[in-house]
């Protein structure tokens, strides 16, 4: 028999599931009334409550198909394969696989590097040699490494996550680039070196008007961590559009470094005001540089080849010295914390075009040796920096592949402020995910480990030394499955060394 205490507990056990069964069935009424009378989802309104899970299940269908449907190389932009890669290399963990290769080799534009038959032996293999850019400027700068971190502005992510590339660049040895978002603290916080990129907004040298402020400009450029200056004409993920920092990302402190006022969406415009042609653009490098006295370059996407020709008949025309002393190519597959779908989507070249086709020109006409190319773009294993220097680049910069050596695991809430790793959020129950001291070495074990394949790559095809490798270094596969030598597809505009 039941005694008078257990009798009770079920008394109020079943009072409280008839009132949780009452609240169920009010809530689902009052869904009823609100789906049924509101106008702006059909759905809803035809099927009161019933219509609701179509959105839930949109919504959690990303997250299924990320982690249970989508095979390793399936998902876009970045495939699972490359993530865990990347994060095995951040863990600076061996990457050896067994069994063999997952990676589809029939599928179009696929990279195959030409192994030799009498590679070079251990003892004749080295380590990329450093490279001079800017020689023309007072400071020249000797960038050490091939495999760099792209522009991230400070805003777009957050305290946390600039501290910890900061820190990891400076144990690689490689360069940070700050995006357009202007100088921080914690951009310098590490000691690495640092290639300060001036967007269209001028943020962080900008006078009141939103132009081009010279005694700011000499001000960052005297810190000794500042090396380059990268003017950015436009980025792969939205040519034609400047930078868009939401309002809820911008803090008093983030406020300040940009010269924006708190509480507004920080629009940069489409293009800088200074710059109507060629000739402008080329006065405005020179005038960056003798302002800065370091290395001036720009960012641009290509749509096309061919208007770039009168810019390199200017700088011939001019004389070498006129050269921007690199350009960075960005390719359509760029991405970004924010951008309209249909230019992220359907605008720019993509990087596998057009970085030899910039390479064809700027050899074209010479000059080779003045200006080093930095391609951008979706390249995040040791596989596509390899293939880029085959291609024509000297020096391959990154952005979200560093993003996913932090941890990133592609939510793609970039925009929204609620990124849940703590890299693009400035909420600080999110950013407390990202521990400083941990991540930092993930950043420089990843990028040690891109450069240490590349390496390896490039014994392979039989040189010493990965800015060796041409484009008869590697064979691309066409749509019936075999492969064309890439020098084939793009022969080469001077005779390869």
């Amino acid at each position: 028999m039941f005694s008078n205490v257990t009798l009770r507990v079920l008394e109020v056990l079943s009072y409280g599931l008839i009132i949780l069964l009452g609240l169920g069935l009010l809530a689902i009424v009052v869904l009823f009334v609100v789906d049924r009378t509101q106008t702006h989802d059909a759905i809803r309104r035809n099927y009161p409550v019933i219509g609701r899970f179509r959105g839930w299940f949109s919504t959690l269908g990303e997250f299924f198909r990320q982690y249970f449907f989508a095979m390793d190389r399936e998902e876009l932009p970045f495939n699972r394969a490359q993530r865990h890669w990347i994060e095995e290399a951040g863990k600076g963990e061996g990457n050896t696989r067994a069994f063999g290769s997952t990676r589809n080799l029939a599928v179009p534009g696929t990279p195959i590097f030409m192994n030799a038959a009498f590679p070079p032996l251990d003892d004749q293999f080295a380590s990329t040699e450093p490279m001079v850019i800017g020689p023309h400027a007072r400071a020249p700068f000797v960038a050490r490494s091939i495999f760099n971190l792209s522009g991230m502005s400070y805003g777009a992510i957050s305290k946390p996550a600039v501290r910890a590339l900061s820190r990891g660049c400076a144990q690689a040895g490689i360069w940070m680039n700050t995006g357009e978002g202007g100088l921080s603290p914690y951009h310098l916080e590490g000691g690495c070196d640092i290639v300060f990129q001036m967007g269209t907004a001028k943020f962080g040298v900008r006078d009141e008007s939103g132009r081009l402020d010279d005694d700011k400009l000499r001000a960052v450029a005297a810190n000794p961590q500042v090396r380059m200056i990268e003017i950015k004409l436009a980025q792969g993920a939205k040519p034609g559009k400047g930078g868009i920092l939401p309002a809820a990302k911008i803090s008093p402190e983030i406020a300040a470094i940009r010269g924006l006022t708190p509480g507004q969406d920080g629009i940069s415009p489409n293009r800088h005001a200074e710059v109507d042609d060629w000739d402008d653009l080329l006065d405005f490098i020179a005038h960056v540089r003798e302002v800065s006295g370091l290395p001036t370059g720009i960012k641009m996407v290509l749509g096309t080849s061919d208007v770039w020709v009168a810019f390199f008949d200017k700088i011939v025309a001019r004389g070498a010295a006129s050269a921007p002393d690199f350009i960075t190519i960005d390719g359509g597959e760029g991405g970004t914390g924010a951008s309209p779908m249909p230019l992220m989507d359907l605008v720019g070249m993509s990087i596998r075009e057009a970085l030899p086709r910039l390479a064809d020109l700027r050899n074209a006409h010479g000059l080779r040796d003045r200006i080093r190319i930095v391609a951008s773009g979706k390249l995040v294993t040791p596989g596509d920096v390899a293939w880029a220097l085959c291609a024509g680049a000297d020096f391959v910069t990154s952005a979200r592949g560093f993003m996913f050596s932090l941890g990133c695991i592609q939510a793609l809430k970039c925009n929204r402020n609620t990124c849940p790793t703590g890299i693009t959020t400035h909420d600080p129950r999110l950013q407390k995910g990202l521990v400083v001291a941990e991540k930092k070495d993930r950043v420089a074990h990843y990028a040690n480990s891109v450069m240490k394949e590349v390496e390896t790559i490039a014994h392979s095809v039989g040189v010493s030394e990965p800015r060796l490798m041409r484009r008869r270094h590697v064979r691309i596969v066409q749509a019936d499955g075999t492969s064309v030598p890439l020098d084939k597809l793009f022969p080469p505009q001077v005779p390869a060394a």
